[in-house]
């Protein structure tokens, strides 16, 4: 069974910096794009980040240059590094994985159970 876990979440100050991680655990043939999402309250889930199994990275405009994914595939995980983060940051992150559990197998998409950042000002 495929499980995405993430951990990093917490209360930071704004201007402060959190890592957020997400690893994929189970038997697996291959991981391709990994994102994180958030959802804020009343808002409805927006992307945040992906990065290609090339490593071509992709970033919503309000956290360009704030933030930075990558991914280690020896680990299967990937990472979020958030930095002069805003209270307008507060969220719950989710990451999400496209996976082939076999080769040959068409890719299904997988979330995590979600982590909250909240961002105090």
């Amino acid at each position: 069974q495929v499980q995405l876990v993430e951990s990093g979440g917490g209360l930071v100050q704004a201007g402060g910096s959190l890592r957020l991680s997400c690893a994929v655990s189970g038997t697996i043939f291959s991981i391709n794009y990994m994102g994180w999402y958030r959802q804020a309250p009343g808002k409805q889930r927006e992307l945040v980040a992906t990065i290609t199994k090339g490593g071509t990275t992709n970033y919503e405009d309000s956290v360009k240059g704030r933030f930075t994914i990558s991914r280690d595939d020896a680990k299967n995980t990937v990472y979020l590094q958030m930095n002069s983060l805003k209270p307008e940051d507060t969220a719950v992150y989710y990451c999400k994985a496209s996976i082939e559990l076999q080769i040959l197998q068409p890719p299904a998409d997988y979330w995590g159970q979600g982590t909250q950042v909240t961002v105090s000002s």
